[in-house]
């Protein structure tokens, strides 16, 4: 859809006009039913999120063209519908821009302001929410997370099958090295499972689902090795609620997103017609087939809207948000003096430090001095979050699955690498629009 320049300039006026709207909104439903609702309204209601202010436009030029080429052919050879890419340079975010179709339904092009499921990249948030309470003395990485002295020493989670989840602390969850094992599947990808086994007739909540996780035997001895667990990070997300009295949501946006100037990241939805005004729709390969629903009613649905509980992945894989924002949260923790750090260099220097081959905290790949990043997948999404050596952080994520599955960011990578190498970036800092 071509625009004229008044026809554009009416659409930015109305998506800043939907960011306030969107952000007040939101201050409303987290104070509704709260005594204290009285703290500053007029200050929440500057919080205008930079998806709402930033267009392709904005990083349309001619030095780019070379790399909107390559990203357009990668999305035609792996059946891509839209994707986006976010660059940040020496703290400016220098390129935003989004790819194909966010909804090929409606003929909606992606933009740069555009949310998407990040699925675990979602998990660089909750171990960031937990530092920061470590930092702020709400709990230590070495407390335990089980048993009588444990920080979820409730009735509920006490009746755990293997003598040894009494070991687990957190600093073992934030590295997988809490022992969980899949003998019967991924927990977190098993609600209908669980609801057979167990004979329940609602959707296992949190708890129910960390309960059932507690009643299967362990891999191996805690801290001894390395096994990668959705469990692990739903368990965070526990200890976040209890020792903070918030959700896990509003925990994160409050202590580490706001700060960051992040305002327009949320727990995702498991249905298309509850996802957000400016969140993509989710497509998957073109030989997907629906599967029984999360829920157990007997309906059949494809894994990206209602195959897979998304709702309940929470601190594990279930934040959306868009490139833009999230490189901007990224530049916040990565140790750089061009943006401040919302946590301390020795926390940030702690998620990136690992001995004798464990993995990092938060990140799937990092080492002082060498490069970081961060991937995830889901039905409908492939996302890859990465720092490189030199301080860029860049994000590229896409609305639809490759069969390739979990393998995917790596293509990505390889396509943003080869794409970006020689290209002249816009001299500007979108940021100025928020600052």
């Amino acid at each position: 859809m071509n625009l004229t320049p008044k026809q554009k300039k009416i659409l930015d006026i109305s998506l800043i006009a939907l960011g306030v709207i969107v952000v007040v909104l939101n201050f409303v439903t987290r104070c509704s039913g709260k005594g204290n609702c009285g703290e500053s309204i007029a200050e929440e209601e500057e919080y205008i999120s930079i998806n709402h202010l930033i267009s392709n436009d904005m990083s349309d030029c001619e030095t780019t063209r070379k790399l909107d080429r390559y990203v357009d052919n990668f999305l035609k050879r792996w059946e891509i519908k839209g994707g986006s890419l976010a660059i940040m340079k020496g703290g400016n975010l220098v390129y935003a821009k989004g790819y194909g179709w966010a909804d090929e339904e409606d003929t909606l092009k992606t933009g740069p302001g555009h949310i998407f499921r990040v699925a675990s990249l979602s998990k660089l948030i909750t171990a960031t929410a937990i530092m920061k309470m470590a930092e702020d003395s709400l709990l230590s990485l070495d407390d335990k997370v089980f048993g009588e002295d444990g920080i979820l020493n409730e009735e509920q989670f006490s009746h755990y099958r293997d003598k040894r989840v009494p070991k687990i602390t957190v600093e073992h969850l934030l590295r997988h090295k809490g022992g969980f094992a899949t003998y019967r599947g991924d927990p977190l990808f098993c609600t209908r499972e669980i609801m057979i086994w167990e004979k329940l007739d609602t959707v296992p909540d949190m708890d129910r689902v960390i309960e059932f996780t507690l009643s299967q035997r362990l891999g191996f001895t805690p801290g001894t090795s390395s096994k990668y667990s959705n469990a692990g990070y739903l368990i965070l997300t526990k200890i976040i609620e209890k020792l903070s009295g918030m959700s896990y949501e509003e925990y994160c946006q409050k202590n580490i997103l706001y700060p960051s100037g992040c305002y327009d990241m949320h727990m995702a939805r498991n249905l298309y017609e509850d996802k957000y005004p400016n969140e993509v729709r989710y497509y998957e390969t073109h030989d997907a087939e629906p599967i029984p629903a999360y829920n157990n009613s007997g309906d059949t649905l494809y894994r990206r809207y209602g195959g897979n509980n998304i709702e309940g992945l929470l601190g594990a894989g279930g934040w959306v948000a868009s490139p833009s924002e999230f490189v901007i949260f990224a530049s916040h923790i990565d140790g750089d003096s061009t943006t401040p750090d919302i946590l301390s260099q020795e926390s940030i220097r702690k998620m990136v430090t690992c001995v004798g081959g464990e993995l990092p905290i938060g990140w799937s790949r990092a080492a002082i001095g060498s490069e970081w990043k961060r991937t995830g997948t889901l039905a409908g999404t492939s996302a890859i979050i990465k720092k490189q050596k030199d301080g860029t952080i860049w994000m590229f994520v896409t609305n639809t699955s490759s069969w390739k599955g979990s393998k995917f960011p790596r293509y990505i990578e390889t396509m943003v690498r080869r794409a970006s190498t020689g290209i002249e970036f816009p001299d500007q800092n979108l940021l100025e629009f928020i600052q």
